[in-house]
């Protein structure tokens, strides 16, 4: 170890020398050069962390667990949507913590060229802001502002690729090997060609193929994703070591939840499905050293989008974590399937998995998110009630575009895939419960059952272990922004539907109870402040799936500490009783009234919580 380093740095190196060295000798063999680069470049963000960031790692190691109970609430949203600009969003901030935010995850917002950007995940500059919304300084400045409000601030950090825009790239494309390298660059198709067999296409219809040529360099460079984002070569330790350093160097300016986009692609060997390969978890548990060492403070989401058992294993282990975080992706896609079909046995069967997994694994739950809604569900699990997966996926999507006799809904597709019988869906939650197509009609019962399964969802949302996130406008029932289409530079993206701009006159009805906005609201803002209030809601709570002998109505028991919880949710728009008859008295959590847990009859979409206490 150098013994130039700081007694602090060497302190926090110490119990994870052996461990990384070891580690790092699994992706690059024999390259002490590159290793003792890394090793020095960790020095050098360590000393180059703020004094007060410091002292928020040193508060936020007083507690290892900060993170796992149930005081935090996140909101996701894209600065320009939300208020023009990151000095925007921090004069806008009394609004996030009004709402009961502490977690506030900002949409990526680095440099990024128009029109080819995938939503800001083609990074041009890891180390600058898009200038219409901002500077870097202006990131610093908004989280300082958090930290002192006692806010955690989330940004994506896209670790697979790079713009074509990138230093490196153009580098590239103007023939210096160097550069090229840091890409996987080929002479010919003859290895493209070769991978194809194995890796599945991400984007089959609007980016079809995992190759694009390059006309500038006269070679074949892999594009997973789109043409315009070049994926990383991590077998290069260059890539590894300089990656690392732009992720510390966005530490250093006080983001202190890392989330991990694309993570399980980021290795790649020929002949497999360049998923999930073993080096994936090399290299995120050096990451997650990196940052117990520079900056302790920091949390690392995950971003894996697949099934659970390729998603749990990005936890680590406890003697050798990963990620903090991981999403729940697959309850979410369950939840919107569940409202489709009206039937809570997949719901109930992934609930069951989830709740049987270490209290240790946080996951963050959420109904919305700035991306589509795929249909990554147990298909396996679904046939035994005859639901084959190709005419049931369809069946989904149109009951969710507004296409099935009798449906509210009002999504729209994407990446339609008419030859495979695949597509994914989009939509802000409350135009997908209805409401948007409710207050077209202007009739009132059915705004009134819209307005009530959006809020059901929620409680739902709610009541699963773990951190709840919002995306920004849900708060007040944002709907679909249908002008995306008369604008060229998203036309082409339906995921842009439910990503407009937070109307602030809408905001400011938000206290007024004859409206959308204000029923929402209030409600949600009523069962954030019950989570936070009621241990019941910690995540190390026991967690179970309550069978209520009603295929309509979902039932989750959670019990931690001497309380015990009994929710409901009625996923049916028809009057439906659970069949349950539990002993204890419980009280009605919202309304402060008993109420027996007894053959509880529920309005359709509605929802009780109902608690008792053994104390």
């Amino acid at each position: 170890m150098n013994k130039e380093f700081d007694p602090v740095f060497s302190k926090r190196l110490e119990p994870y020398y052996d461990e990384v060295k070891w580690l790092y000798g699994e992706l690059y063999p024999n390259d002490e050069q590159a290793f003792s680069y890394f090793l020095t470049m960790l020095h050098k963000a360590f000393r180059e962390r703020k004094k007060s960031l410091r002292e928020w790692d040193e508060a936020r190691g007083l507690d290892s667990e900060w993170y796992a109970g149930n005081e935090m609430l996140g909101m996701v949203m894209y600065t320009q949507c939300f208020a023009g600009d990151l000095k925007g969003v921090k004069k806008h901030l009394d609004y996030v913590e009004e709402c009961g935010a502490n977690y506030v995850h900002l949409m990526p917002l680095l440099e990024s060229p128009e029109g080819r950007s995938d939503g800001g995940y083609a990074v041009s500059d890891f180390r600058k802001v898009q200038p219409e919304l901002g500077t870097m300084e202006d990131l610093a400045d908004l989280s300082e502002e958090c930290h002192r409000r006692g806010i955690s601030v989330c940004l994506d950090f896209v670790m697979n690729h790079t713009s074509e825009d990138h230093e490196w790239a153009k580098r590239a494309r103007a023939g210096e090997k160097e550069y090229q390298d840091r890409f996987f660059f080929f002479d010919s198709w003859d290895i493209p060609k070769q991978f194809e067999k194995t890796v599945p296409q991400v984007f089959p219809t609007t980016a079809p193929g995992n190759f694009t040529y390059c006309e500038e360099a006269g070679k074949v460079v892999m594009t997973t994703f789109y043409p315009y984002q070049w994926d990383l070569n991590y077998r290069n330790p260059v890539v590894f070591n300089d990656m690392t350093a732009d992720m510390l160097y966005l530490c250093n300016n006080g983001i202190d939840i890392i989330r991990l986009d694309a993570t399980p692609y980021i290795w790649k060997t020929l002949g497999t499905n360049c998923r999930n390969l073993p080096q994936v978890h090399t290299m995120v548990r050096i990451m997650r050293i990196a940052t117990e060492i520079v900056c302790p403070g920091t949390l690392l989401l995950g971003e894996i989008v697949m099934e659970p058992s390729k998603v749990v294993p990005y936890f680590g282990s406890v003697e050798k974590p990963e990620c903090h975080l991981l999403y729940n992706v697959t309850t979410m896609a369950s939840t919107w399937h569940t409202v489709a079909t009206k039937d809570v046995r997949l719901l109930k069967h992934q609930l069951g998995t989830v709740f049987a997994l270490p209290k240790e694994y946080i996951f963050l739950n959420y109904l919305r998110c700035h991306d589509d809604i795929g249909w990554g569900l147990d298909y396996p699990f679904l046939e035994q009630f005859g639901m084959k997966e190709v005419p049931h996926k369809k069946y989904l999507n149109d009951y969710l575009k507004g296409a099935w006799p009798g449906t509210m809904s009002r999504g729209e597709l994407y990446n339609d895939d008419p030859t495979l019988g695949d597509a994914r869906l989009c939509g802000t939650t409350a135009s997908l419960c209805g409401i948007e197509a409710a207050e077209e009609t202007g009739d009132p019962e059915k705004i009134e059952k819209a307005i009530r399964l959006d809020i059901m969802l929620h409680a739902f949302l709610f009541t699963q272990s773990g951190i709840p996130v919002l995306y920004s406008g849900d708060e007040i029932g944002q709907l679909n922004d249908n002008a995306y289409h008369d604008d060229p530079l998203k036309a082409d993206d339906s995921r842009y539907i439910h990503r407009g701009n937070l109307d602030w006159d809408d905001v400011a009805k938000r206290n007024d109870p004859t409206t959308r906005q204000g029923q929402l609201y209030t409600a949600i803002r009523k069962m954030a402040d019950l989570r936070t209030r009621y241990g019941v809601f910690e995540s190390k709570a026991d967690a179970w799936v309550v069978e209520t002998w009603n295929d309509h109505v979902l039932g989750i028991g959670r019990y931690y500490q001497g309380e015990k919880m009994i929710a409901l949710f009625n996923f049916g728009e028809n009057e439906e009783t659970a069949w349950i008859r539990e002993v204890e008295d419980y009280r009605d959590m919202l309304t402060g009234e008993e109420r027996p847990a007894k053959e509880v009859v529920l309005p359709g979409y509605g929802f009780v919580w109902l608690i008792t206490s053994f104390k």
